[in-house]
């Protein structure tokens, strides 16, 4: 076990602790925290590249405050101390928010070790760059393979898939700035980033926002979003999609309402 990771854990516990508690109550009994069946925490994993990082995703359903929270921690190897935490929470109101739907889409997914064939790391992060440089560069290829889709919010947001290859829809114009990276050997990586035009209240003003994805045999297979706006309902005066954008997505998960 590497030297740092005892430190890393208790401080990645801690969050998903104190994620978990409600609101305080004088005078009220500790509350437990919720069961499997309304929550879920995921670990993606350590890195010793410098710098040792890693990266949790909270996912809570339970009333009265369904939330996703993905944390991201670096750690300085040689104290055990952390030099850095940052999050986007995101709840109702956020982008695309069903956290029901999160939970539910996340479950049958498989995140454990990728054999020794796995990608190296610069690999991993290279296939997250060119997720985000594809959302302003169409000559940009993203390979991406079953099950041909993405977390966006709470909702599949599908491709279609051509022979062994899923082929997706992108915009073209948007230049995502200020990326962060966790990268794991283990064939994960997760990128905060700024991402503009994401709340319309807001003009180009990068929103915070974190994709995480897993990659196998050089493709990406997963990927989730948590995407948090200044406003509630992101400045789309309580539309999403549209019908069709919707049907797109999946009809099974109903978003919740975007309110102006």
């Amino acid at each position: 076990m590497p030297s740092f990771l005892p430190a890393l854990l208790s401080i990645l516990a801690l969050l998903v602790r104190s994620a978990s508690k409600p609101a305080s109550r004088p005078s009220s009994p500790p509350t437990p925290r919720s069961p499997p069946t309304s929550s879920s925490s995921r670990t993606t994993g350590w890195s010793r590249a410098a710098p040792c990082a890693a990266f949790t995703e909270l996912i809570a359903v339970s009333d009265p405050d369904p939330h996703v929270i993905h944390t991201h921690v670096v750690l300085d190897e040689a104290t055990g101390r952390a030099t850095l935490m940052e999050s986007v929470m995101v709840n109702e109101g956020d982008w695309l928010f069903n956290a029901t739907g999160t939970l539910e889409l996340n479950a049958p997914e498989e995140w454990g070790p990728i054999p020794e064939e796995r990608a190296p790391r610069a690999a991993v992060q290279a296939l997250g760059d060119a997720y985000f440089d594809r959302f302003g560069n169409v000559s940009v290829t993203v390979p991406w393979s079953a099950p041909c889709y993405h977390l966006e919010g709470g909702l599949p947001a599908r491709g279609e898939m051509q022979g062994d290859e899923c082929v997706k829809v992108w915009p073209s114009t948007i230049i995502v700035p200020y990326r962060r990276y966790v990268v794991e050997e283990l064939g994960a990586v997760d990128v905060f980033v700024g991402f503009p035009s994401l709340d319309r209240t807001q003009g180009q003003l990068p929103m915070p926002d974190s994709h995480l994805l897993r990659v196998e045999g050089g493709k990406i297979k997963y990927c989730h979003t948590a995407s948090a706006c200044v406003t509630d309902g992101c400045g789309l005066n309580g539309t999403t999609f549209g019908r069709r954008g919707l049907a797109r997505l999946g009809r099974r998960y109903k978003p919740v309402s975007l309110r102006v």
